[in-house]
Protein backbone atom coordinates (compact mmCIF):
# COMPACT_ATOMS: atom_id res chain seq x y z
CA UNK A 1 0.00 0.00 0.00
CA UNK A 2 1.25 3.49 -0.92
CA UNK A 3 1.12 6.02 1.93
CA UNK A 4 -0.83 8.30 -0.44
CA UNK A 5 -3.77 5.90 -0.68
CA UNK A 6 -5.74 7.44 2.16
CA UNK A 7 -5.16 11.05 1.15
CA UNK A 8 -8.01 12.91 -0.58
CA UNK A 9 -8.28 13.95 -4.21
CA UNK A 10 -7.85 17.70 -4.73
CA UNK A 11 -10.05 19.68 -7.13
CA UNK A 12 -9.92 23.35 -8.02
CA UNK A 13 -11.93 25.66 -10.23
CA UNK A 14 -12.20 29.39 -10.64
CA UNK A 15 -15.62 29.21 -8.98
CA UNK A 16 -18.62 26.91 -8.81
CA UNK A 17 -18.59 25.24 -12.22
CA UNK A 18 -16.14 22.58 -11.07
CA UNK A 19 -18.81 21.23 -8.74
CA UNK A 20 -20.09 19.22 -11.72
CA UNK A 21 -16.66 17.58 -11.88
CA UNK A 22 -16.79 16.93 -8.13
CA UNK A 23 -20.17 15.24 -8.63
CA UNK A 24 -18.82 13.03 -11.42
CA UNK A 25 -15.81 12.02 -9.29
CA UNK A 26 -17.98 11.38 -6.24
CA UNK A 27 -20.34 9.16 -8.27
CA UNK A 28 -17.48 7.05 -9.64
CA UNK A 29 -15.30 6.96 -6.53
CA UNK A 30 -17.56 6.69 -3.46
CA UNK A 31 -14.68 5.33 -1.38
CA UNK A 32 -12.59 8.48 -1.87
CA UNK A 33 -12.55 11.79 -0.03
CA UNK A 34 -12.33 15.12 -1.84
CA UNK A 35 -11.01 18.60 -1.15
CA UNK A 36 -12.43 21.34 -3.39
CA UNK A 37 -11.15 24.90 -3.82
CA UNK A 38 -13.25 27.50 -5.61
CA UNK A 39 -11.26 30.66 -6.32
CA UNK A 40 -14.37 32.79 -6.12
CA UNK A 41 -12.45 35.98 -5.29
CA UNK A 42 -10.79 36.01 -8.72
CA UNK A 43 -13.44 34.52 -10.99
CA UNK A 44 -13.69 34.63 -14.00
CA UNK A 45 -10.37 33.37 -15.30
CA UNK A 46 -11.46 33.67 -18.92
CA UNK A 47 -10.77 37.41 -19.07
CA UNK A 48 -7.27 37.14 -17.57
CA UNK A 49 -3.90 36.89 -19.32
CA UNK A 50 -2.07 33.57 -19.60
CA UNK A 51 0.50 34.70 -17.01
CA UNK A 52 -2.22 35.64 -14.56
CA UNK A 53 -4.12 32.39 -15.06
CA UNK A 54 -0.89 30.44 -14.52
CA UNK A 55 -0.19 32.34 -11.30
CA UNK A 56 -3.69 31.81 -9.95
CA UNK A 57 -3.69 28.13 -10.93
CA UNK A 58 -0.30 27.52 -9.28
CA UNK A 59 -1.44 29.25 -6.08
CA UNK A 60 -4.58 27.10 -6.00
CA UNK A 61 -2.59 23.94 -6.67
CA UNK A 62 0.03 24.66 -4.01
CA UNK A 63 -2.68 25.33 -1.43
CA UNK A 64 -4.30 21.95 -2.13
CA UNK A 65 -0.91 20.23 -2.19
CA UNK A 66 -0.11 21.76 1.22
CA UNK A 67 -3.18 20.05 2.68
CA UNK A 68 -2.01 16.69 1.43
CA UNK A 69 -3.64 15.21 -1.68
CA UNK A 70 -2.74 12.29 -3.92
CA UNK A 71 -4.06 13.56 -7.27
CA UNK A 72 -4.97 17.05 -8.47
CA UNK A 73 -7.93 17.62 -10.77
CA UNK A 74 -7.99 20.97 -12.59
CA UNK A 75 -11.74 21.38 -13.01
CA UNK A 76 -11.40 24.66 -14.89
CA UNK A 77 -11.25 24.71 -18.66
CA UNK A 78 -9.32 27.98 -18.82
CA UNK A 79 -6.66 26.75 -16.38
CA UNK A 80 -6.58 23.38 -18.18
CA UNK A 81 -6.03 25.19 -21.47
CA UNK A 82 -3.34 27.62 -20.28
CA UNK A 83 -1.62 26.34 -17.15
CA UNK A 84 -1.36 22.53 -16.97
CA UNK A 85 2.38 22.30 -17.78
CA UNK A 86 3.26 24.90 -15.11
CA UNK A 87 0.99 23.24 -12.55
CA UNK A 88 2.61 19.84 -13.14
CA UNK A 89 6.05 21.43 -12.83
CA UNK A 90 5.22 23.02 -9.47
CA UNK A 91 3.22 20.35 -7.62
CA UNK A 92 5.10 17.19 -8.57
CA UNK A 93 2.10 14.87 -8.61
CA UNK A 94 -0.40 13.46 -11.07
CA UNK A 95 -2.54 16.28 -12.51
CA UNK A 96 -5.66 15.70 -14.59
CA UNK A 97 -7.33 18.51 -16.54
CA UNK A 98 -10.70 18.47 -18.26
CA UNK A 99 -9.80 19.32 -21.85
CA UNK A 100 -7.72 16.28 -22.81
CA UNK A 101 -10.20 13.77 -21.37
CA UNK A 102 -13.14 15.49 -23.07
CA UNK A 103 -11.36 15.55 -26.41
CA UNK A 104 -10.31 11.90 -26.17
CA UNK A 105 -13.84 10.83 -25.23
CA UNK A 106 -15.30 12.66 -28.23
CA UNK A 107 -12.82 10.93 -30.54
CA UNK A 108 -13.57 7.55 -28.97
CA UNK A 109 -17.35 7.77 -29.40
CA UNK A 110 -17.04 8.81 -33.06
CA UNK A 111 -14.21 6.46 -34.10
CA UNK A 112 -16.47 4.19 -36.16
CA UNK A 113 -17.81 7.06 -38.29
CA UNK A 114 -16.04 7.56 -41.63
CA UNK A 115 -15.74 11.35 -41.45
CA UNK A 116 -16.79 12.25 -37.91
CA UNK A 117 -17.88 15.74 -37.00
CA UNK A 118 -17.19 16.95 -33.47
CA UNK A 119 -18.58 20.18 -32.10
CA UNK A 120 -17.23 22.01 -29.07
CA UNK A 121 -19.14 24.57 -27.01
CA UNK A 122 -17.19 26.53 -24.42
CA UNK A 123 -16.49 30.01 -23.09
CA UNK A 124 -14.98 32.61 -25.38
CA UNK A 125 -11.56 32.26 -23.74
CA UNK A 126 -11.48 28.47 -24.13
CA UNK A 127 -12.60 28.66 -27.76
CA UNK A 128 -9.98 31.32 -28.46
CA UNK A 129 -7.26 29.12 -26.94
CA UNK A 130 -8.00 26.35 -29.48
CA UNK A 131 -7.15 23.88 -26.71
CA UNK A 132 -10.00 21.50 -27.51
CA UNK A 133 -9.27 21.60 -31.23
CA UNK A 134 -5.60 20.80 -30.61
CA UNK A 135 -6.42 18.02 -28.13
CA UNK A 136 -8.84 16.42 -30.59
CA UNK A 137 -6.19 16.65 -33.29
CA UNK A 138 -3.64 14.95 -31.04
CA UNK A 139 -6.07 12.09 -30.54
CA UNK A 140 -7.07 11.76 -34.20
CA UNK A 141 -6.70 13.57 -37.49
CA UNK A 142 -10.03 12.23 -38.77
CA UNK A 143 -12.67 14.49 -37.16
CA UNK A 144 -13.90 17.74 -38.60
CA UNK A 145 -14.12 20.16 -35.67
CA UNK A 146 -16.29 23.22 -35.11
CA UNK A 147 -16.24 25.39 -31.98
CA UNK A 148 -18.79 27.89 -30.68
CA UNK A 149 -18.66 30.23 -27.70
CA UNK A 150 -21.72 30.25 -25.43
CA UNK A 151 -21.00 32.99 -22.86
CA UNK A 152 -24.53 33.30 -21.49
CA UNK A 153 -24.76 29.64 -20.50
CA UNK A 154 -22.73 30.29 -17.33
CA UNK A 155 -25.11 32.82 -15.72
CA UNK A 156 -28.12 30.76 -16.83
CA UNK A 157 -26.69 27.71 -15.06
CA UNK A 158 -25.77 29.63 -11.90
CA UNK A 159 -29.23 31.19 -11.68
CA UNK A 160 -30.86 27.79 -12.24
CA UNK A 161 -32.69 28.99 -15.36
CA UNK A 162 -32.96 25.50 -16.78
CA UNK A 163 -36.35 25.44 -18.51
CA UNK A 164 -37.36 29.07 -18.99
CA UNK A 165 -38.36 30.21 -22.52
CA UNK A 166 -35.48 32.70 -22.45
CA UNK A 167 -33.02 29.85 -21.87
CA UNK A 168 -34.23 28.00 -24.95
CA UNK A 169 -34.08 31.23 -26.98
CA UNK A 170 -30.48 31.91 -25.90
CA UNK A 171 -29.50 28.28 -26.56
CA UNK A 172 -31.00 28.49 -30.05
CA UNK A 173 -28.93 31.62 -30.78
CA UNK A 174 -25.68 30.35 -29.23
CA UNK A 175 -25.95 26.93 -30.90
CA UNK A 176 -27.11 28.05 -34.35
CA UNK A 177 -23.80 27.28 -36.06
CA UNK A 178 -23.50 23.96 -34.23
CA UNK A 179 -27.01 22.91 -35.33
CA UNK A 180 -26.12 23.82 -38.93
CA UNK A 181 -22.85 21.87 -38.60
CA UNK A 182 -24.79 18.71 -37.56
CA UNK A 183 -22.11 17.16 -35.36
CA UNK A 184 -21.98 13.50 -34.38
CA UNK A 185 -20.72 14.47 -30.92
CA UNK A 186 -20.74 17.73 -29.00
CA UNK A 187 -18.24 18.43 -26.22
CA UNK A 188 -19.59 20.46 -23.31
CA UNK A 189 -16.36 22.37 -22.85
CA UNK A 190 -17.30 24.34 -19.75
CA UNK A 191 -18.03 22.78 -16.39
CA UNK A 192 -21.23 24.83 -16.04
CA UNK A 193 -22.75 23.47 -19.23
CA UNK A 194 -23.84 20.02 -17.95
CA UNK A 195 -26.37 21.89 -15.80
CA UNK A 196 -28.04 22.91 -19.09
CA UNK A 197 -27.70 19.46 -20.64
CA UNK A 198 -31.42 19.03 -21.34
CA UNK A 199 -31.85 22.32 -23.17
CA UNK A 200 -28.62 21.78 -25.14
CA UNK A 201 -29.70 18.27 -26.15
CA UNK A 202 -33.12 19.46 -27.27
CA UNK A 203 -31.58 22.29 -29.26
CA UNK A 204 -28.95 20.25 -31.13
CA UNK A 205 -31.09 17.13 -31.52
CA UNK A 206 -31.37 13.79 -29.80
CA UNK A 207 -29.01 12.15 -32.30
CA UNK A 208 -26.02 14.18 -31.12
CA UNK A 209 -23.89 12.50 -28.43
CA UNK A 210 -23.12 15.00 -25.67
CA UNK A 211 -19.68 14.68 -24.06
CA UNK A 212 -19.37 15.98 -20.52
CA UNK A 213 -15.67 16.84 -20.14
CA UNK A 214 -15.96 16.60 -16.35
CA UNK A 215 -17.32 13.06 -16.55
CA UNK A 216 -14.55 12.14 -18.99
CA UNK A 217 -11.96 13.54 -16.57
CA UNK A 218 -13.52 11.58 -13.70
CA UNK A 219 -13.26 8.38 -15.76
CA UNK A 220 -9.56 9.05 -16.35
CA UNK A 221 -8.97 9.78 -12.66
CA UNK A 222 -10.59 6.45 -11.77
CA UNK A 223 -8.31 4.66 -14.24
CA UNK A 224 -5.28 6.58 -12.94
CA UNK A 225 -5.94 5.56 -9.33
CA UNK A 226 -6.18 1.92 -10.42
CA UNK A 227 -3.02 1.92 -12.53
CA UNK A 228 -0.99 3.89 -9.99
CA UNK A 229 -2.36 1.81 -7.10
CA UNK A 230 -3.52 4.98 -5.35
CA UNK A 231 -7.14 4.04 -4.65
CA UNK A 232 -8.25 4.26 -1.04
CA UNK A 233 -7.96 0.96 0.79
CA UNK A 234 -10.33 2.00 3.57
CA UNK A 235 -13.98 1.14 3.13
CA UNK A 236 -16.29 4.00 4.02
CA UNK A 237 -19.24 2.62 5.92
CA UNK A 238 -22.74 3.77 5.13
CA UNK A 239 -24.05 5.53 2.06
CA UNK A 240 -22.06 8.48 0.76
CA UNK A 241 -23.91 11.66 -0.14
CA UNK A 242 -22.72 14.68 -2.08
CA UNK A 243 -21.26 17.40 0.14
CA UNK A 244 -21.12 15.14 3.20
CA UNK A 245 -18.71 15.83 6.03
CA UNK A 246 -16.01 13.60 4.53
CA UNK A 247 -15.41 16.21 1.83
CA UNK A 248 -13.99 19.68 2.53
CA UNK A 249 -14.74 22.79 0.48
CA UNK A 250 -12.75 26.02 0.45
CA UNK A 251 -13.50 29.33 -1.26
CA UNK A 252 -11.58 32.58 -1.51
CA UNK A 253 -14.69 34.81 -1.30
CA UNK A 254 -18.50 34.82 -1.25
CA UNK A 255 -18.92 31.60 0.72
CA UNK A 256 -22.65 32.08 1.26
CA UNK A 257 -23.29 32.44 -2.46
CA UNK A 258 -21.10 29.41 -3.17
CA UNK A 259 -23.20 27.37 -0.74
CA UNK A 260 -26.43 28.49 -2.43
CA UNK A 261 -25.20 27.63 -5.92
CA UNK A 262 -23.78 24.32 -4.68
CA UNK A 263 -27.21 23.43 -3.36
CA UNK A 264 -28.72 24.23 -6.77
CA UNK A 265 -26.12 22.17 -8.60
CA UNK A 266 -25.84 19.24 -6.19
CA UNK A 267 -29.00 19.18 -4.13
CA UNK A 268 -27.34 20.08 -0.84
CA UNK A 269 -24.86 22.68 0.43
CA UNK A 270 -21.37 21.66 1.61
CA UNK A 271 -21.25 20.34 5.17
CA UNK A 272 -17.70 21.68 5.57
CA UNK A 273 -17.07 25.04 3.92
CA UNK A 274 -14.31 27.50 4.79
CA UNK A 275 -13.16 30.83 3.42
CA UNK A 276 -9.40 31.16 3.01
CA UNK A 277 -6.82 33.71 1.92
CA UNK A 278 -4.59 32.01 -0.61
CA UNK A 279 -1.61 34.28 -0.03
CA UNK A 280 -1.31 33.02 3.55
CA UNK A 281 -3.26 29.77 3.11
CA UNK A 282 -4.89 30.19 6.49
CA UNK A 283 -8.57 29.86 7.40
CA UNK A 284 -10.40 33.15 7.90
CA UNK A 285 -13.58 31.65 9.24
CA UNK A 286 -16.02 28.81 8.81
CA UNK A 287 -19.44 29.46 7.32
CA UNK A 288 -22.52 27.82 8.79
CA UNK A 289 -24.59 26.21 6.04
Amino acid sequence: MNKLNDQPIGIFDSGVGGLTVYRALHDRLPNERFVYLGDTARVPYGTKSMDTVERYAIENSLFLASIGIKVLVVACNTASALALPKIREKVGMDVVGVIGPGARKAVAVTKDIAAPKIGVVATEATVASNAYYESIRRASSAPIVMQAACPLFVPLAEENWLHEPETYAIASKHLKTIVEFQPDALVLGCTHYPILRDVIQQTVGEGVKLIDSGEAAADEVKDLLHHRELASVKTIEGERTLCDDLDHFYVTDAAERFARVAERFLGSPPSRLEAIELAETRPVGSVPV
